[in-house]
């Protein structure tokens, strides 16, 4: 009914379409995007319409890539040539559309070609499966005239030169096979990346859940906590007026920090079991000792200070964890502290006290304070340094600490029966006085302390492992080619979806036995499993146990090499680049005498 250059450009065209609606719907699916459903169709349409000129294109030129005297393989890279050059003009344009859409100037070159790259991509990866699902059609299409020039060329030898036809030679049979599968293999792998998009997902999912139940334990017992404290708030008064004129008075607060401060902490962690989560807890015994001095005069008036009035303050994130009364020892008497600050300069909640500061004021004391705060919080104890000369201790049974802040401690010692650690600052060191009139207070630039590590955050290196997903699939898939094509035993697509699923169930048994045991051993139990199936596997397809030993080697040093990269921070780039490296260079090399175009004679 159709001519078959148009046959074939709309089987290929609509092929194409196919696949990129197939992705367009996992994008859907998957990026938890229900709401753009109408806007799927709309891209289907689009897509449908904006690729028919390729269509109108490829069967104009494809009766005359047909007609040229040359091999099959030679004319299917003419049509992929036409077909990439066409798809890069598609990407160019949808980067220019793009940019006019968002006024282009000179400074988004870069996002251009990001999106001329992508747009390409995707456009790229959608015609190389359709070309693969279309290939069969695609040979049988050029076949029939290299068959129809092959028998008039062997006509014209017989008419002009009869020949003996037992002594004929066979002619050359070029196969395009290993081409096609090579496409076919990239396509797979690059489809079972997807897998790993979900366990990425799933990691996420699990990690949240984690949080969550930390912070749910967490605002029962008490949170991260920050201590700011001891100081002294004294209101003052100063003239002003209203917007109307009239004369007012405004109400101010003068903080007083101590002279000298000394706090020694002692923390006890515990650890709290949530369904199969641990949260890391702790209670903490919190010694203050010090001294104001009142000698120092303020930049204010001292007839506008309301002495009296004053409150000796103490700053806390989470007053819930407070495990018994607050008492202060000031002025020689024991002074309990109530919630509540006179303002949030400072710190936003906490505990305060009235003390009356004007016989102290008068005869120019010096006041000594001491207090034992017991305090309960999850994870994080922090100290903001508000005295002239101060020095902070902390110590605790807790062998993984992580000093923290904007401070590090000048002394610390670690070892396996804990830490210790300890601050020391002075009025050189600090950006402000003791006498604060008009205090503007940023306490996160100056908060120090500890933060209690977990020993081993499985989530996180589930995750760095899943970032290899790309280098463990595209490996074994190379290798499984290389292997079929040395041993000249074929591996089906089905076969390769198979074992790309084993090697992503790898991360679900990582991510659900690391929650139950140590991500050491869950690593260890995870790798085994997936060696022992796809080397059985192996040997059951090629019938060699020489060959299955080959692929459990090779996979077994793939997560060798995996989890030094895991447990490497700063030189994983460094080990990783040269292992890939290496990696290349042993491809190669098993890889040289292969015959890619699968020509014989």
């Amino acid at each position: 009914m159709f001519n078959p250059s148009i046959r074939l450009s709309v089987q290929i065209w609509l092929r194409a379409n196919l696949v990129l609606g197939v992705m367009g719907l996992l994008a859907l699916i998957f990026g938890g995007a229900g709401e753009m459903t109408g806007f799927y169709f709309l891209f289907l349409l689009g897509a449908g319409i904006g690729s028919l000129p390729i269509a109108v294109v490829l069967a104009i030129l494809l009766p005359f890539i047909k007609r040229q005297r040359s091999s099959i393989t030679q004319k299917c890279f003419r049509l992929y040539a036409v077909i990439f050059f066409l798809l890069l003009a598609y990407g160019f344009a949808g980067a220019l559309l793009e940019s006019i859409e968002r006024s282009w100037n000179s400074i988004k070159a870069i996002q251009f070609f990001q999106v001329w790259g992508i747009v390409s991509g995707l456009l790229l990866l959608a015609a190389a499966a359709a070309l693969a699902l279309s290939h069969s059609v695609i040979l049988t299409y050029f076949g029939s005239s290299t068959i129809l020039n092959q028998l008039n060329q062997q006509s014209n030898t017989i008419m002009e030169h009869p020949t003996d036809y037992s002594t004929q030679a066979a002619p050359v049979k070029t196969s395009n096979t290993i081409l096609y599968k090579g496409i076919i293999t990239g396509v797979l792998i690059l489809l079972m990346m997807i897998p790993s998009l979900f366990i990425s997902n799933l990691v996420q999912e699990r990690k949240l859940r984690q949080q969550g139940i930390v912070e749910e334990v967490s605002s029962k017992w008490a949170s991260s906590q920050t201590i700011a404290g001891f100081y002294l708030s004294v209101p003052y008064d100063l003239p002003g007026k209203d917007e109307k004129g009239v004369a007012i008075t405004i109400r101010k607060e003068l903080v007083i920090l101590p002279e000298e401060l000394k706090v020694s902490s002692q923390l006890i962690p515990e650890i709290r079991p949530r369904s199969i989560y641990k949260v890391l807890l702790y209670k903490s015994t919190n010694l203050f000792t010090g001294r104001f001095d009142l000698n120092h005069q303020a930049t204010i008036d001292p007839l506008l200070i309301r002495w009296s009035a004053a409150k000796i303050c103490l700053g806390l994130t989470d007053i819930k964890g407070i495990e018994e009364r607050v008492v202060v020892n000031f002025m020689g008497r024991p002074i309990e502290l109530s919630p509540g600050l006179p303002g949030k300069n400072i710190s936003e909640t906490g505990l305060s006290a009235p003390v009356d500061l004007l016989d102290a004021q008068t005869t120019k004391a010096q006041l000594n304070f001491n207090s034992a705060l017991k305090l309960k919080g999850s994870e994080k104890l922090h100290f903001l340094p508000l005295a002239g000369n101060s020095e902070y201790s902390i110590k605790s049974s807790w062998t993984s600490p992580s000093f923290d802040g904007n401070y590090l401690p000048g002394v610390r010692i670690i070892n396996d029966s804990g830490f210790q650690s300890s601050w020391s600052f002075n009025k050189a060191n600090l950006p402000f006085g003791t006498m604060l009139p008009e205090v503007a207070f940023e306490g996160e630039k100056f908060s120090f302390g500890v933060t209690m590590l977990q020993p081993s955050d499985q989530y996180a290196k589930t995750e760095r492992s899943v970032k290899y997903a790309i280098l463990f699939i595209g490996l074994t898939f190379s290798l499984f080619f290389i292997i079929e094509l040395m041993q000249k035993n074929p591996v089906h697509p089905v076969q390769y979806v198979l074992i790309g699923i084993a090697l992503s169930i790898f991360y679900t048994l990582l991510l659900s036995m690391s929650e139950f045991i140590l991500f050491d051993l869950a690593y260890l139990v995870a790798a085994a499993a997936t060696v022992l199936l796809i080397t059985l596997y192996a040997k059951g397809h090629f019938g060699s146990w020489k060959t299955g030993a080959i692929f459990g080697s090779v996979l077994s040093a793939l997560y060798g090499f995996t989890f030094v990269l895991v447990r490497l921070e700063d030189t994983a780039l460094l080990i990783g680049s040269i292992g890939l490296f290496m990696v290349l260079a042993l491809v190669m090399y098993a890889s040289r005498k292969i015959n890619w175009y699968g020509a014989t004679n």
